[in-house]
């Protein structure tokens, strides 16, 4: 079985040293149900794997989410993170990027709405 790697047959001279290195897009689409969000991230592309954490707010502050990507293989990234708690407009959801052993970057943040889920339609009781 073949494994393929998108970064394989890149030139690695093309690639951003740790300190050059940054995210370069974040969002993020909530689904449907209001408890679970589409994150995308894209990080300028690597000679060394960074490390990502990425933390969700409510309006009043509290942590509702979050994840650590460690050394991720490709600089582009979809997940999903659950949310936690009930629904408290708005969100902010923050990534930053850094090396333990070299530099960080400073938190990029996105925020955003998140609707309440849509009931299924009742049937009629009459």
């Amino acid at each position: 079985m073949d494994f393929f790697l998108p970064m394989a047959n890149d030139n690695s001279s093309d690639r951003a040293a740790p300190e050059d290195t940054k995210i370069t897009q974040l969002s993020a689409t909530p689904y449907p149900d209001g408890y679970r969000l589409r994150v995308n991230l894209e990080i300028t592309p690597f000679q060394k794997r960074p490390y990502i954490e990425l933390t969700l707010h409510d309006s009043d502050g509290n942590e509702v989410a979050s994840t650590n990507i460690v050394e991720p293989l490709s600089w582009k990234l979809e997940f999903t993170m659950h949310l936690r708690g009930e629904l408290n407009n708005p969100y902010a959801l923050s990534a930053r990027l850094y090396y333990p052993d070299g530099p960080a970057n400073e938190p990029l943040i996105y925020s955003f709405d998140v609707e309440p889920p849509h009931d299924a339609p009742q049937p009629d009781s009459a």
